[in-house]
């Protein structure tokens, strides 16, 4: 086979390592990748948006599957061209994309498939959101941009006045433009966060090991939300038996719903869980691999990942069913970052230590925000690297992880210290 994989981040990166594992794959293009990407498999110079000049380098390459990493191209309807011209593509059509491009329509389909989510409510005008938030108790409230706002339109307000001036924002100010057009206001939920990855084909649903990320920037949960700063697996949060709930309550009625109103879901359904002492309930759906959860997930799974997404770009999933292997060692990955991030950064430092860190034993050092310039790795973005390692138990993964990271250095470079110390208590 040969497969493109579409995106630059650190999730593309892993998924472009792990498919070129596969025996059934001769070449792995990634467009338009980064630096890690390009030691590992062919970047091509097309970016993920430029969805014209990715289906005729599909068609006029013979490539067998393509596996869209991001979720703005899948919202923008990249699965639909390509299938348009017959070509075989694993991730959601544009209409069924929405479960990320929209939290309204999410929060909507919650709704009617009665699936546990916060309680909310809906605002497109700014007088009638205000006036919501102020007839509300005095309580921690979340305000989310309905939108694609790059994981920046979701506002944890401790108040009232925090959530006033998260709608002033999102609908006065028009800080995130379009995708801030309406807003969803809902209940602040407490317990643990839980990552819920599965692989679907419209029919069937087979999940992934679970993950746990860790959104804050600083250590104990700290600073402002960012992309995910590390993240590890499996999660022992989430029992079998919490599981199950979660496969019976969440992800069934989900995909069920979906497709009983003309509007299947192939690709990857993640599902953000929080572990409330009422039980599980969704906070957001996602529509692709999490970033930074794909890396220690998809470093633990042995099972063919190329024959399991072609089953279920293909529909046949249900050929897969007799489950997935995943080596039984814990992962950790550790995000690292450049200076300022998730505000403001510099970019351009040459970073060392990467090929050193490499070298651990079970160790993969995975780019997101890089570049080359003149052969030298420099970074490009606020996360910069995904460095995961695998250990007999959860405390030797981190150690390794962190034994890695301690490896790599660029000016103004840093992370959190402490991923995975809530498995550890």
């Amino acid at each position: 086979m040969k497969i493109l994989v579409v995106g630059s981040g650190g999730r593309e990166h892993v998924l472009a390592w792990k498919l070129s594992q596969s025996p059934s794959v001769e070449t792995v293009y990634c467009a338009p990748g980064n630096a890690g990407t390009a030691r590992d498999v062919r970047n091509l110079n097309i970016a993920s948006d430029d969805i014209p000049r990715l289906v005729k380098f599909a068609e006029e390459n013979g490539i067998d599957l393509t596996v869209v990493g991001p979720e703005a191209p899948l919202v923008a309807g990249i699965t639909d061209a390509f299938r348009q011209r017959g070509l075989l593509v694993f991730g959601p059509t544009a209409k069924a994309a929405q479960l990320e491009g929209s939290k309204v329509f999410t929060k909507k389909l919650l709704r009617r498939a009665n699936i546990p989510t916060a309680a909310f409510a809906v605002f497109s005008n700014y007088a009638e959101a205000e006036q919501y938030i102020n007839d509300c108790e005095e309580q921690p409230l979340v305000v989310k941009a309905d939108g694609l706002a790059a994981g920046k339109g979701v506002f944890v307000c401790a108040n009232r006045e925090e959530a006033r001036q998260a709608v002033r924002s999102i609908l006065a100010e028009k800080s995130f433009g379009d995708a801030g057009a309406q807003v969803v206001i809902e209940e602040c939920l407490v317990g643990q966060e839980a990552s819920i990855l599965a692989i679907v084909d419209g029919d069937t649903i087979i999940p992934l090991d679970v993950s746990q990320d860790h959104k804050r920037a600083l250590d104990g949960d700290l600073g402002p939300n960012t992309g995910g700063m590390g993240a590890y697996c499996p999660a022992p949060v989430v029992t079998p038996e919490i599981m199950d709930e979660i496969v019976r309550r969440v992800l069934i009625p989900t995909i069920h719903t979906m497709k009983r109103e003309d509007n299947p879901f192939s690709g990857v359904l993640y599902a953000g869980i929080m572990l409330t002492v009422g039980g599980p309930k969704v906070l957001e759906y996602n529509v692709r691999f999490g970033d930074p959860e794909a890396q220690p997930v998809l470093m633990r799974l042995k099972t063919d990942l190329a024959q399991l997404l072609f089953a279920a770009a293909s529909g046949k999933l249900h050929e897969m069913e007799t489950g997935l292997e995943f080596d039984p060692r814990p992962a950790v990955c550790v995000v690292m970052a450049s200076e300022g991030y998730p505000g403001g950064y510099s970019k351009g430092a040459v970073i060392s230590g990467i090929e050193e860190a490499d070298q651990l034993p079970d160790t993969k050092v995975f780019h997101a925000g890089t570049t080359l310039v003149d052969g030298q790795i420099t970074n490009s973005g606020g996360r910069v690297l995904g460095v995961t390692a695998m250990g007999d138990d959860l405390a030797a993964a981190k150690a390794r992880a962190y034994a890695a990271v301690d490896l790599i250095n660029w000016q103004g470079g840093w992370c959190r210290r402490d991923i995975s110390d809530k498995a550890l208590r």
